[in-house]
């Protein structure tokens, strides 16, 4: 097999590589979204109303920031590795063939 590059190869190496740091923009924005509604979480939290239903309310809030907040670091995770996956096909197309 030869060990040669041609034009075609690395044209083909380059557009996946750039799906996927599309792919990895697109996770970024959503990771985005997710620290957005983070935010928004914190400010409802009412520390006033210290009722039971307050206190329950405050609870079920505090379980869904940290639902959203373990998401949002799954999506920040798959950012970096989608990053290093774009990396290594443009680097693995200097190798095709040997």
């Amino acid at each position: 097999m030869s060990s040669n590059l041609t034009a075609a190869d690395a044209l083909a190496c380059a557009s996946r590589s750039y799906e996927v740091q599309q792919l990895a923009a697109r996770l970024a924005a959503c990771a985005d979204q997710a620290d957005a509604v983070l935010s928004q979480l914190v400010r409802l939290e009412l520390q006033g109303w210290q009722s039971p239903a307050g206190r329950a309310y405050r609870t079920a809030l505090s379980l869904q920031a940290a639902s959203l907040r373990r998401s949002r670091n799954a999506l920040q995770d798959a950012v970096a590795v989608l990053l290093r996956h774009a990396q290594n096909v443009v680097l693995s197309s200097g190798r095709r063939g040997s």
